[in-house]
């Protein structure tokens, strides 16, 4: 049977360069020798000596490690901050970008609400190929040690000192995309929604004559409002009306027309029988008033908060 030392050795030198091999495995050989004859000196018996030093020597394969001089991290310290800087800023936009563009482009083709699915799986897949790509990269740059893509830090990088703000960029990016995919799913193009095989208005078409363009008119104010906080970047009072304002030109008009049953396509809901059985179309209708009005309610309240907060 091999000695406790003999398996060590075998597990720490298949891991290092052959030509190092017999240097290496004499070199260790005789310092785990010595170490257990001072032990064995001290008065330990010879089979506890050995364990106690191998076990400081600790992993073998680790110790190989060190021998052939092989990094084990897949990004070191010297990367790692340029490398989550860059993952952090494509991920804030592109995958959002990327996903907002193929739901658009399926709502074009009448997708309708059947674009939501290939966009969110479209984002995540990008989100996925952006950190294995940008991970390999920089494992790469790792191991064959290119540096030109590296920044040397200077005092001249330092910011500027700034209050923390309360309205980040991703916020704002991600409130504009749902804001976009809204728009775009409600009213455009004309057709959304295939029905055996036939495009149909999602929304009733008489609609247009006015109510829908007044909608979409407070749509496109509310993204313009998105980027007017983000430049703001905290919370006042006046930001809060406006929101306000904004969400009751949403809610209400909204509200009214559902209530009213004018907002849905008659010819849709007759071909969904489903909708006219049972009480469904009202059960929806109040379902969705409820939510808008949660969600109404919710957004003037933190903003209301969030005003509180900054100045106080």
């Amino acid at each position: 049977m091999s000695s406790l030392t003999d398996r060590y050795l075998a597990a720490t030198l298949e891991s290092v360069p052959a030509g190092r091999r017999p240097e290496i495995c004499a070199e260790l050989r005789a310092s785990i020798a010595d170490a257990v004859d001072d032990r064995v000196g001290a008065g330990a018996d010879h089979r506890s000596a050995e364990r106690e030093v191998l076990t400081e020597l600790g992993d073998p394969q680790r110790l190989a490690a060190r021998y052939a001089d092989q990094r084990l991290q897949l990004i070191g310290p010297a990367y790692y901050l340029t490398w989550r800087n860059l993952l952090r800023q494509l991920l804030t936009y592109v995958p959002a970008i990327v996903g907002t563009v193929v739901g658009l482009v399926n709502v074009f083709d009448g997708d309708g609400f059947g674009a939501i699915g290939p966009a969110v799986a479209t984002a995540l897949s990008v989100a996925v190929h952006i950190c294995f790509w940008v991970t390999l990269g920089f494992a790469i740059m790792e191991r064959t040690g290119e540096t030109r893509y590296l920044t040397r830090w200077t005092v001249d990088d330092l910011p500027e000192a700034t209050v923390e703000r309360q309205i980040t960029l991703s916020d704002t990016v991600s409130s504009v995309v749902v804001l976009l995919f809204t728009v775009s799913v409600a009213f455009f193009p004309w057709q959304q929604l295939r029905v055996d095989g036939e495009p149909m208005p999602l929304l009733d078409p008489d609609l247009w004559g006015f109510w829908l363009p007044v909608i979409l008119g407070v749509l496109i104010a509310t993204i313009v409002f998105e980027f007017v906080k983000y430049r703001v970047g905290h919370w006042n009072w006046g930001l809060v009306v406006v929101n306000a304002l904004l969400g009751l030109a949403f809610t209400v008009p909204m509200i009214w027309l559902l209530l009213t049953e004018r907002l849905l396509n008659p010819d849709l809901v007759a071909r969904f029988e489903w909708l006219r059985e049972g009480g469904n179309l009202d059960t929806l209708t109040v379902v969705t008033v409820v939510v808008l009005v949660a969600i109404t309610v919710w957004d003037v309240v933190d903003s209301v908060v969030k005003a509180l907060r900054h100045r106080g």
